[in-house]
């Protein structure tokens, strides 16, 4: 939409301040663009295959909804290994993460209007009914305002939009009287207390019963916020005033912005990560568009979309452009500082920053979209997921994935815009990676390690809310859907909101007062509805030809042809800068590199801050060379046939599993069960994996005793009744100070509580079989089909729920929250194995574990430091030819005037998402 009103990229005139017909072209247009266009990339899917495609997402919800109901509700969620429900305050804490959990059903709310659009309005109904009669939001509980606005309050709003739609339609919910709204209502009277702020930011947590600040609420002392958690309320507080009719929901989120708005670092038009809700200061002076900031540009542009207010496009468009200036580096997304734009602030990308090249498909910037999207096509295809970060060279950084539908969104998206059947063929790989690395009996399980592929048991509310809903839309037609998707706005949980709110109560003044757009030039913003003629201009195969040079950019891992030079480096007849690797500090002319760098010139003072930084990532990468990467047990006999996958500890003594075939064989315990003399049960254990206790001796004697009984491998089991990776970090057992090579089998270490799933099948099912591996297998497609249970209540189905309901899978990271995750290291060696015995071999990807223990006596462990994150190799630059001096010089005081960005450095070292 131009200034004047013309409509210049769809071809129509629409009155600047039309409110319905501008917000519904804008939707129609910017939103969905338009499906007609295909490009010639990929082959063409037949409906047959669309429909067949869309019935298996519909099965794979049914599955994770009918497991959350039958095992799990009213819990908040489903904890599909052990079979039943996530209580708060009845499971070990998981830090931040459970400031999701209410006490309300969250999984059933947030699941309200995917049922819908699958076009399960009978159990939309039945779920209705069930909210209005079991959910109580009234509890002493310490929530995540954030949380509880996208996921409880959306959810409750795009129920009650399409409860309105299935009344008006007459065939459903006729006895529907607004009771999700008057909840949604309640809900939100709940959360405006946290906006009790002189900034007007909220509060990041509120006492759903006792709100903030009192003895009794336990929350109100903090001081700091992210800035998605300040800046994602606009469109669900909006849209609460205007279904209601009560402004004060739309005056706070809008404040909230505004504040937000006016502390933008003016010189770069960046936000950080973090603010102060009282001073607004940045505490985290970091800036990119993945967690902590991602759903803050979101809620701008859609803002626009949803309330027709110029005032969040313009200030959107200037994100965008400090965005796409500064942090944009195609294919990548690095974090810069908003102080210094041209400095990275990291090496790695999140996983949240996946939903960007949706937002940039409904800005109508395709190109850059289809480059982001593509790589991280590619990281999946290497890892079957997209890993909680990785780094510029596509290792593995942090390696969860709880299960994250960003990517499958911005495929959907790029589809819509597109046309093109290659974006199918994505949705494709992504429904069989879930069915085929995630799918457990009981549900979907997020995975603690794409490396190994082990579980972790969690399923969140936003895998029914988001993946599901994005992945049928993918392949459905228009007929498919019983209502027109076009006519809502998806919020950042996926929850639909119809557009005619945009004419709804509006009593909020559209134009923010409390800013100065005088010094925007509009003439740097498309005021235009996206026009998808000039989007592919006469050029068939236009998304193919961007996609093309990515195709490989995952498996060459070299960054030097990605990562954006800046054009001051090229500076006529400059040196390379210094790099870390090269530095020694007996070589006069390094020192003199060193005194120069942030003191000649603003570039110095950048090659200065880098080479600072690679000093710490050297230091990291240094301390983490004599960690061994995690290990696999896999459970592949009968009910289990490779679904459960459990993390084991490494040992540095035996087979190394990286580099020799895995070994497969049936389980026995040894005796005497600690392993610590000669076996009595040698018969027992021939040919066999031994199991035996921790404890009374070295580890390295028990694989000597085994290995003369004719074991096969070895696993020990914590004698510590209890101990899980929940509540201690991994670790791995090392020799006894004597010459270990004798020893020529594997041994691995589990915990006690998941040493006791195994325990459990032996008693179970008297005959189990395991693959000890560096890396998950993938499962033996016959053996899938054959244990394939006729209905859900299938015996043998039930039985492997039994058994699955004893397991917990060990964290290969740390015990700390998955929103807080540890990170990995060094990298495990490919394995020279190509077969095993029904279990094809997966990809290997590097990466290793954080928080690992060595232990040189039976019991006796010490900590590594947990705290050094993976950082990526650097450039490959070549160096100048110099003489090498042998007088050290101190360089203390060239270093003296770094401390300040030394320790900034180091603090985001140890940032977490």
């Amino acid at each position: 939409m131009s200034k004047a009103g013309g409509c210049r990229g769809c071809g129509c005139r629409v009155p600047q301040r039309a409110s319905w017909s501008l917000v519904a072209a804008t939707a129609a247009l910017c939103l969905v663009l338009a499906t007609s266009v295909c490009t010639a990339g990929a082959a063409p899917m037949s409906r047959e295959e669309k429909q067949k495609l869309g019935n298996q997402v519909l099965e794979m919800f049914d599955h994770a909804y009918g497991n959350y109901m039958e095992h799990a509700y009213p819990a908040d969620e489903l904890m599909p290994l052990t079979c039943r429900g996530r209580v708060r305050g009845q499971e070990p804490s998981r830090g931040d993460v459970d400031d999701a959990l209410g006490k309300f059903s969250l999984t059933l709310i947030d699941s309200l209007d995917t049922l819908v659009v699958l076009n399960k309005t009978k159990e939309f109904e039945d779920a209705v009914r069930k909210v209005l009669r079991d959910v109580n939001l009234d509890n002493d509980v310490v929530v995540s305002v954030f949380e509880t606005n996208i996921r409880v309050l959306g959810g409750l709003l795009g129920g009650h939009s399409l409860a309105i739609m299935l009344k008006e339609k007459g065939e459903h919910m006729q006895w529907y009287n607004d009771e999700l709204l008057h909840m949604a209502k309640q809900l939100g009277y709940k959360l405006l207390p946290a906006f009790n702020t002189t900034s007007g930011l909220p509060y990041p947590r509120i006492n759903l019963k006792f709100g903030i600040r009192k003895p009794e609420a336990r929350t109100g002392t903090e001081t700091d916020t992210c800035t998605a958690c300040a800046g994602t309320l606009i469109l669900e507080f909006a849209a609460l005033s205007r279904f209601t009719g009560a402004t004060i929901f739309e005056e706070y989120a809008r404040k909230a912005l505004d504040f937000l708005w006016e502390k933008r670092q003016r010189s770069s038009n960046l936000v950080g990560v973090t603010i102060n809700i009282h001073t607004g200061d940045w505490v985290r002076k970091d800036s990119g568009v993945g967690a902590g900031i991602d759903s803050y540009y979101e809620y701008l542009l859609k803002a626009y979309v949803l309330l027709g207010d110029d005032s969040f496009l313009e200030r959107f468009n200037t994100h965008y452009d400090a965005i796409m200036r500064y942090i944009s580096q195609p294919p990548l997304l690095l974090d810069v500082h908003i102080h210094k734009p041209m400095l990275n602030a990291r090496t790695w990308m999140d996983a949240l920053l996946a939903f960007f090249p949706g937002l940039q498909v409904l800005k109508g910037d395709i190109r850059p979209a289809i480059e982001t999207h593509e790589m991280l096509y590619q990281v999946i295809k290497k890892h079957n997921f997209l890993p909680e970060a990785f780094t510029t060279d596509f290792r593995v950084h942090w390696a969860q994935h709880p299960l994250r539908p960003e990517f499958a969104e911005s495929t959907y998206f790029l589809y819509k815009a597109t046309g093109d059947p290659y974006y199918l063929e994505v949705g494709k790989t992504l429904i069989e990676n879930l069915n085929k690395y995630a799918r457990v009996p009981c549900g979907f399980a997020a995975m603690k390690d794409v490396r190994t592929g082990s579980h972790e048991d969690r399923m969140d509310s936003f895998f029914l809310a988001e993946m599901f809903k994005y992945l049928y839309l993918l392949f459905a037609d228009k007929e498919d859907i019983i209502f027109d998707i076009e006519d809502y706005i998806f919020t950042t949980e996926a929850h639909l909101l119809p557009l005619w709110l945009s004419t709804t109560n509006r009593s909020i003044s559209k134009k923010n007062t409390t800013s100065e757009y005088t010094e925007l030039d509009d003439s740097n913003f498309d005021w235009t509805c996206p026009n998808t003629q000039i989007l592919f201009p006469n050029d068939p195969l236009y998304a193919q030809s961007i996609r093309e040079p990515l195709k490989n950019v995952v498996d060459k891992s070299c960054p030097r042809g990605i990562i954006r030079v800046r054009e001051e480096s090229f500076r006529s007849g400059a040196k390379p800068p210094l790099r870390a690797r090269d530095f020694m500090a007996t070589n006069p002319e390094h020192l003199e590199i060193l005194k120069k760098m942030g003191a000649a010139s603003s570039i110095d003072a950048e090659d200065g801050l880098r080479f600072m930084q690679e000093m710490i990532e050297l230091s990291s990468q240094q301390q983490k060379e004599q960690q061994l990467p995690p290990r696999a047990v896999q459970i592949i006999s009968h009910p289990f046939f490779g679904r459960v996958v459990l993390t084991a500890g490494p040992a540095q003594f035996g087979l190394d599993l990286s580099k020799h075939k895995e070994t497969r064989g049936f389980v026995a315990s040894s005796k005497p069960y600690n392993g610590c003399s000669e076996l009595t049960n040698p018969e027992a254990v021939m040919g066999k994996i031994a199991l035996i206790q921790r404890g009374q001796c070295m580890f390295a004697e028990k694989a000597r005793n085994i290995q003369n009984a004719g074991a096969i491998g070895g696993i020990v089991i914590d004698d510590n009744e209890g101990s899980s990776s929940d509540t201690a970090p991994l670790f791995q057992m090392a020799g006894d100070g004597k010459d270990t090579d004798d020893i020529k089998i594997p041994m691995l270490f589990l915990f006690s509580k998941e040493g006791s799933i195994i325990l459990d099948a032996i008693r179970e099912h008297e005959q189990v079989e395991v693959l000890l591996s560096d890396k998950a297998r993938d499962r033996d497609p016959e053996m899938e089909n054959e244990d394939q249970p006729s209905s859900e209540n299938d015996s043998q189905n039930q039985s492997a729920e039994q058994m699955l309901s004893l397991s917990q899978t060990v964290d290969l990271a740390d015990k700390e929250s998955p929103e807080h995750p540890a990170d990995s290291h060094s990298e495990a060696s490919p394995s020279d194995s190509e077969e095993a015995a029904g279990f094809a071999p997966s990809e290997q990807i590097s990466g290793s574990t954080e928080n690992h223990e060595t232990t040189s006596l039976d019991g006796e462990c010490t900590d590594l430091d947990n705290q050094v994150q993976e950082q990526s190799e650097t450039e490959e630059d070549s160096s100048p030819n110099v003489s090498w001096g042998t007088k050290a010089q101190p360089i203390d005081s060239i270093l003296a005037d770094w401390n300040e960005d030394i320790e900034a450095f180091e603090m985001m070292e140890k940032d977490e998402l």
